[in-house]
């Protein structure tokens, strides 16, 4: 491609963003697309174009999206963000079946997302084809994918993913689960195949699935619906969790088959409320379980047709280019240096009045002053456009200030669609709320936001690189012009009906424009903040991450649905730790370390991963809490001698009723689930270097 784009070599980049758009038709391709970092490939969603494979086809997938130039991934797997696939059939039916083949090789990590894509493979006894192979990587999320025929459907291996809404018909098994920390599966439909999801992988016996959460999903016609290898005895500890709820079986005479064929749960046509295999926690220490379990007692409003609400990105396909303003077109310079906060006011409040949906041609947008978007707006981005705050208003740190702001006061009755863009500041922004959510939408009709990041630091125009801000080990010195958000998404109290898909709000640990991904200290106080005091709110496939106070946190809130959630504690910590440089506010509900951790040994002032306070109805399926490193060493996630990175990483506290949590990840943390400042559940020495797991956990 044109314009210098990062391929072989290049570590990362987010200078040269490109979109290729395919029309529709059939492309006979011999060997792979190789789509650069920060790239989208975008089909024609209302007629999605092949790519078809030639019978002499060579290549490790149609489209691949991490080469093997050498031995190695081109780019490091846990660093491959912002890129998309959408709207493509990928066919290898011309590829012998014999003959090994993979449609597409993805192995990436967050704010990257597959949708609405279809895998055609051979439908033979000696097929080997694979549809979707991923062996590496920190997810993520994908929805709206089809795979038919082939021997496995996907076969997949990454720390974390929420994936829903995947169709099977006729594969040899349709999920093959490499390797995980946590997965979550929601909408499976998986039609005559041998076997459903299988997650036996081992090595020498030690289980290489740590756990895998099920909802809402059907099997039709299947052998084997879940293939598993768990005993009350298998290493580690922790691993091989399985939770389902709500998964319809018909003509499938094994549910859950274990090791040496042995029958766990017998099948038919039936319906499994909640059933689960793992580890089980209380105060009084942990044991191992296997069962029938009380399903979630599901608030109405969370639900569409008994299942948890789903609603995937909308891409106005059906729509004329009439239907759609420009923001170039009203004067937006995106050199993030000119002032373009006027422009983008006027783009957005003309795109309303003449209910159009406003194009956020790619550019990094600076703005001076808050960023309102009323009701009825529908923003969409050009490859991750960026809107970064600039300027005094957004640096009084006891005066904080929204950058973007969605409804003119809380409560405010409306709905919007947004995106594919970005959320940002430049240099130091004390003061700044990334994304401040007051709009509440009616029942039956969401707000959505779709592929919209809280992307703080590390890449060029944001002045908070390795120049300005270079990590400084073993100097717990706060350099103020690395100060440079204080909250990175709040939903008010008065806010309501928002679901949220594949949004990350990281704060940068690295340069993402440097050569070497050098290693930064910036500060942001807090992630995403709920408290909404109705809901219903929807976070699927959501991250939050490198926030001082915590990453996230619920007060006096309810009818909050999380899909696997991830956080990583900042890489400083505890050089500072978590007492600086934001005083806690009591009006936030801030966690108050000074007092909190009064005779808690250990590094107990760092970020909750987790912070629940007076809320209930809360429902979270699947967690990856991790915190990696301690002063930027990662010697402390390795459990060598029952070392830590952290104390403590979840929080429930207060009047909490009816909060639920699947299968709860953690590394490099002791006490993983507190409850009103007593541990729940905790890390056991002997669990070796495999994230805990707290399989099921229910409140009163």
């Amino acid at each position: 491609m044109d314009g210098n784009p990062c391929n072989r070599g290049c570590a990362s980049t987010t200078t040269t963003p490109a979109v290729v758009y395919f029309p529709a038709g059939t492309y006979l391709i011999s060997r792979s697309i190789l789509p650069a970092y920060f790239t989208q490939l975008i089909g024609d969603a209302a007629n999605p174009p092949t790519l078809k494979a030639s019978a002499n086809f060579e290549g490790f997938g149609l489209i691949d999206g991490n080469p093997y130039y050498t031995e190695v991934l081109n780019w490091k797997s846990v660093n491959v963000f912002f890129r998309q696939v959408r709207n493509f059939i990928i066919d290898t039916t011309a590829i012998p079946p014999a003959k090994a083949a993979t449609g597409m090789h993805w192995p990436t990590s967050q704010a990257t997302s597959l949708q609405n894509i279809v895998f055609r493979m051979p439908q033979t006894p000696d097929v080997v084809h694979v549809g979707l192979f991923i062996e590496e990587g920190s997810g993520g999320f994908m929805t709206d994918l089809t795979f038919i025929g082939g021997d496995v459907g996907a076969s997949m291996g990454n720390q974390q993913y929420t994936m829903r809404n995947f169709k099977f018909e006729g594969c040899k098994t349709a999920i093959y689960q490499i390797w995980n920390w946590g997965w979550t599966y929601s909408g499976l439909e998986i039609n005559n195949c041998q076997i459903g999801i299988d997650m036996s992988a081992n090595d020498n016996g030690k289980l290489n699935v740590g756990s895998v959460t099920l909802l809402d999903s059907t099997f039709n016609n299947v052998g084997v619906a879940i293939k598993t290898a768990w005993t009350a005895s298998s290493t580690p500890a922790a691993a091989g969790s399985l939770v389902m709820e709500n998964i319809q079986l018909n003509n499938v005479p094994v549910a859950v088959q274990g090791s040496n064929g042995a029958t766990l749960l017998a099948g038919g046509n039936t319906l499994i409320r909640a059933w689960g295999n793992g580890h089980s926690y209380t105060p009084s220490g942990f044991s191992d379980f296997i069962g029938a379990i009380a399903p979630n007692p599901r608030p109405a409003v969370l639900l569409s047709n008994g299942r948890y609400y789903t609603r995937s990105k909308p891409q106005y396909e059906n729509l004329p280019a009439s239907s759609f303003l420009f923001l170039r077109d009203f004067g937006a310079r995106g050199d993030a240096a000119a002032d373009d906060t006027a422009a983008l006011q006027n783009a957005i409040n003309a795109a309303v009045s003449q209910g159009k949906i406003l194009f956020l041609d790619y550019g990094l947008y600076r703005v001076t002053d808050t960023i309102r978007i009323p009701p009825s707006a529908k923003i969409v981005g050009e490859s991750f456009p960026v809107i970064l705050s600039a300027g005094p208003n957004f640096n009084d740190i006891n005066n904080p200030r929204p950058v973007v702001q969605v409804g003119a006061f809380s409560g405010q009755q409306g709905q919007v669609e947004l995106s594919d863009f970005i959320v940002s500041t430049q240099n130091r922004q004390a003061g700044a709320v990334c994304i401040e959510w007051n709009l509440a939408s009616p029942a039956g009709a969401p707000s959505g936001m779709w592929d919209v990041h809280v992307r703080i630091g590390g890449f060029t125009g944001t002045q908070q690189q390795i120049g300005e801000c270079l990590k400084t080990p073993g100097n717990p010195t706060v350099r103020e012009g690395c100060v440079v958000a204080y909250m990175a998404m709040h939903v008010t109290k008065k806010a309501k009906g928002l679901y949220m898909e594949n949004c990350w709000l990281w704060t940068a640990d690295h340069d993402i424009d440097e050569a070497a991904n050098t290693q930064i200290t910036i500060y942001t106080g807090r992630g995403l903040y709920i408290e909404s005091e109705e809901g219903p709110l929807w976070l699927w496939g959501t991250g939050s991450e490198h926030h001082v106070l915590y990453q996230y946190q619920l007060h006096n809130t309810r009818n909050i649905f999380m899909g696997q959630i991830q956080t990583e504690t900042p890489y400083f910590m505890p050089t500072p730790n978590a007492l600086v440089p934001f005083p806690p506010v009591a009006s936030l509900h801030d966690p108050d370390f000074s007092a909190s951790c009064q005779g808690v040994e250990g590094n107990c002032a760092a970020s909750w991963g987790l912070r629940v306070i007076d809320s209930q109805d809360v429902f979270v399926y699947g967690a990856g809490l991790y915190s990696f490193f301690s002063d930027y060493s990662t010697s402390c996630s390795t459990f060598a001698a029952g070392q830590t990175c952290q104390q403590r990483i979840t929080s429930l506290e207060g009047n909490v009723k009816n909060v639920n949590i699947y299968n709860l990840n953690t590394i490099g943390t002791r006490e993983m689930l507190n409850r009103d400042g007593k541990r729940v559940a905790w890390y056991a020495e002997n669990e070796s270097v495999f994230p805990s797991n707290v399989a099921v956990y229910k409140s009163n």
